[in-house]
């Protein structure tokens, strides 16, 4: 965990002071809606349909349980008993009265956390893997470069009113489970011939109305010039930027109509001037920050030990739950737990006070007090004793968290849709609960094997559902829900955009097209053990499209 210092509590408490003044003032009618629009954005509320949502970071997606434990008392005593994970390592909450916010935000300040640009036009929350520190492949933690990035970018004046959004995200393991070819800005830590420590820097990445993946612009970095060059990116987009078109404003558009390479060279020219200056970061500097980050004091442990891997013998429902949810720790006799937030027919990525403080009561217990969230809407205890697991799974059992369906057909990504958002065209909730009992059956889900469903009810994409395996947008036609299918997306190592397979369909079918594309699948695959997206990798797309638009 990284540990904030007075500096940082400051800050944070001095801006929700502002943010107090600021609501008075629009409760009092000194200000208008429009004017209190773009002070709110800065800290994170919008105004949805049905009332205003707080949008909270989770930095780089690591949680205290102390942390934890506020974000229920803010679901309990300001919400609606619940709080909605997001894609980008945030918390949002959907029901918070205007009037309450800055109670709300004084609470999450007191264990330093806040909603500081989680929305308007500036560096949004720095994400990251949500197995970082621990992953048996990562080259170094990639927190330690996220929060040198967050501490530059937080208010920075020069990037607090650009073009659009700016999203960025940073991963150093070869398995990239940080999405980080849809971000704006993306750094993969690499070592070179001779060893040393640098990032490929990827820019213009970005979904919405107009998907690209972002582009390498520099394959190797130094990493004593991440902040400078960060910033170079930033000023080129800044100055560059369009600002006359909301549709036409984010950086994957520059960078596709400059091209990568003279993007490149115009950031270079911009970064020439300020590389060796006071940005250049020296050994002391990432060893300050890293020395903030407080690890666990693993014990040496065995690995596999013998109660372990005789209780896996013993229950076969403990045992489908290691496989599925359990990964391997970069230390010997400790494993990652994933806690999925995907039960059947709930909202994706939804988790109520309750499970939130027990969650934290079993981080204090087996996770040495830390949580990670992920991008796929789900959590993380990433410290877990192999020797605890069967204790953990008995635990987490009555919670509802211990079903093992990650990475599963019913581990479905979905943004809040029609049902929260004023921006929505069609709903997300409904489809996604639709769709997870259709395959309720786990040992059907597990046939079907790894297989991502993503789901958006609007353009903007925030379901992320270019990059699903099975891709799903909400779209309005006469006054009706219809929903787009796009097969064949990836948000890995290897990311793709999907393909649309044909003509929308209404809302009544979409989960009957899903099980006609799963059936398909089942007869087309080549071996038992190939995955969905290989066997439309072999086979293309048209023996889906036949499938779904046979009798349609």
């Amino acid at each position: 965990m990284y540990v904030y210092d007075a500096f940082d509590r400051t800050l944070v408490n001095e801006r929700v002071a502002e943010f107090r003044d600021q609501v008075a003032r629009r409760l009092s009618g000194e200000l208008s809606e429009e004017e209190f629009k773009p002070l709110r954005l800065m800290n994170g509320v919008y105004l949805q349909l049905h009332a205003y949502m707080l949008r909270t970071a989770i930095p780089y997606g690591t949680l205290s349980s102390e942390q934890m434990r506020m974000l229920a008392h803010v679901a309990r005593k300001y919400d609606r008993g619940y709080g909605h994970f997001t894609t980008r390592q945030n918390i949002q909450y959907h029901w918070i009265k205007l009037a309450e916010l800055p109670d709300a935000m004084a609470d999450l300040a007191s264990v330093g956390m806040h909603g500081m640009q989680t929305s308007g036009n500036c560096v949004r929350n720095i994400t990251t893997d949500q197995w970082a520190g621990v992953a048996p492949d990562e080259i170094d933690d990639p927190r330690i470069f996220a929060e040198l990035i967050r501490q530059h970018v937080t208010l920075h004046p020069e990037f607090s009113f650009m073009p659009r959004k700016f999203k960025i995200a940073v991963g150093t393991s070869a398995h990239d489970r940080a999405a980080l070819r849809i971000h704006d800005l993306a750094l993969q830590m690499h070592r070179n011939a001779a060893g040393e420590l640098g990032f490929e820097v990827m820019v213009g990445g970005g979904l919405g109305r107009t998907p690209f993946l972002a582009q390498t612009i520099k394959p190797f970095l130094d990493r004593r010039d991440v902040l400078s060059y960060v910033e170079a990116v930033l000023r080129t987009y800044n100055q560059f930027g369009r600002r006359d078109n909301i549709y036409k404003a984010r950086i994957k558009i520059l960078v596709h109509e400059l091209g990568a390479e003279a993007f490149a060279r115009e950031v270079d020219a911009e970064w020439a001037a300020i590389k060796d200056g006071a940005l250049a970061i020296d050994d002391d500097v990432v060893a300050d920050i890293a020395g903030r980050f407080i690890y666990p004091r693993y014990e040496k442990l065995p690995d596999n030990p013998d109660a372990f891997a005789k209780a896996r013998k013993a229950d076969r429902a403990f045992d489908a739950w290691v496989g599925n949810s359990v990964a391997n720790h970069k230390v010997p006799g400790y494993a990652i737990v994933t806690l999925s937030l995907k039960p059947e027919g709930e909202t994706p990525g939804d988790a109520t006070a309750v499970q939130m403080d027990a969650i934290a009561d079993l981080a204090d217990r087996y996770s040495f007090s830390e949580i990670r969230v992920g991008h796929e809407q789900n959590l993380v205890l990433p410290h877990v004793a192999q020797h605890d697991l069967p204790e953990l799974w008995r635990a987490l059992e009555p919670l509802g968290l211990a079903l093992p369906n990650v990475n599963l057909v019913s581990d479905i990504i979905s943004c809040p849709g029609l049902d929260y958002c004023s921006l929505a065209n069609a709903r997300s909730i409904p489809i996604a609960q639709e769709i997870s009992r259709r395959f309720a059956n786990l040992d059907l889900q597990r046939d079907l094997g790894r297989l991502h469903i993503n789901i958006s009810g609007c353009i903007n994409a925030c379901g992320h559902h270019h990059v699903g395996h099975i891709g799903i947008l909400g779209v309005e036609k006469n006054g009706e829900e219809f929903y787009q299918i796009t097969l064949g997306g990836k948000a890995d190592e290897h990311a793709a955009l999907g393909d649309l397979i044909g003509p929308a369909v209404p809302y009544a079918q979409v989960a009957d097209v899903v099980e006609d594309i799963a059936s398909a699948y089942l007869e087309l695959r080549s071996r038992p053990d190939e995955l969905f997206i290989d066997t439309l990798k072999r086979t293309g797309i048209e023996p889906f499209r036949e499938r779904v638009y046979a009798t349609r």
